[in-house]
């Protein structure tokens, strides 16, 4: 069986880094700059350069500025009208209202899978308390 191997002396300690200030908040790695410098002066010419290959149809040019411009989607609040949940009838009809909505254009599919979700979570709530009482139910009955 192979002994382990012990580390020497001069080496970091387990979880300790080797550099615990790291590098300082705020600073640019020396290409990053170089970058910069070279493109401060040009930077308008640039932009314009790519604004005009966007609208003569350069897809990528247009996905620059797109990117650029609006923030990357994000989860927004949702306001849609369900029936009451406490029975499984309910839960139907809820499930219905969501697909109805979706095929409405009224909610994104991601945005119905979390809704759906979220009554599946109910369903399986209730269908436990259910279970919980027949048990009972049927142990006193013994």
């Amino acid at each position: 069986m192979p002994t382990k191997r012990k580390a020497p002396p001069h080496a970091f300690a387990k979880g300790t880094s080797g550099n615990p200030k790291g590098r300082p908040k705020g600073s640019r790695h020396k290409t990053t700059m170089m970058l910069q410098t070279l493109m401060e002066g040009d930077a308008a010419a640039i932009v314009q350069t790519v604004i005009n290959q966007a609208k003569a149809g350069d897809i990528a040019a247009a996905r620059v500025i797109i990117d650029r411009l609006l923030p990357p989607a994000k989860e927004r609040p949702v306001s849609l009208a369900l029936p009451d949940t406490a029975t499984p009838d309910g839960i139907a009809a809820a499930q219905n209202a969501i697909l109805q909505a979706v095929a409405g254009g009224e909610l994104l599919p991601t945005e119905a899978a979390t809704l759906a979700g979220i009554i599946e979570a109910r369903r399986r709530a209730i269908e436990t308390v259910e279970l919980s009482d027949r048990i009972t139910l049927l142990e006193g009955k013994t």
